[in-house]
């Protein structure tokens, strides 16, 4: 594949799916790019993720609440916030926007 275009908000859910949608928009060694629609999710309860790899998120639409391990207080995410999480720093969803999908652009390193 030489070049690659697409909409970041086509083929968004019409209703609430039953999880959230995970799109992988662009992979290479290393690396990856996906898209991530939320509408109503949340980390279920007492879960954390522990990711093996650095990981950078930027929320386009809707709106979320993400609490990191290490902070007394969840981050409000409005379109345009961004977040980099280095391996290891675990992490939870608290909620996300049930009126609306919530889309991320997440950048992944591969190990």
């Amino acid at each position: 594949m030489e070049t690659a275009t697409g909409n970041l908000f086509i083929n968004l859910p019409a209703a609430p799916p039953a999880g959230e949608q995970f799109d992988v928009l662009l992979e290479r060694p290393g690396w990856k790019v996906e898209r991530i629609v939320s509408w109503g999710h949340a980390t279920a309860p007492g879960e954390w993720f522990d990711q093996l790899t650095d990981e950078w998120v930027v929320l386009l639409a809707g709106a979320a609440s993400l609490l990191i391990e290490s902070e007394a207080t969840p981050r409000e995410l409005a379109p345009g916030d961004w977040v980099f999480l280095a391996a290891r720093v675990r992490h939870r969803v608290e909620w996300t926007d049930p009126a609306r999908p919530t889309v991320w652009l997440a950048f992944h390193t591969i190990a």
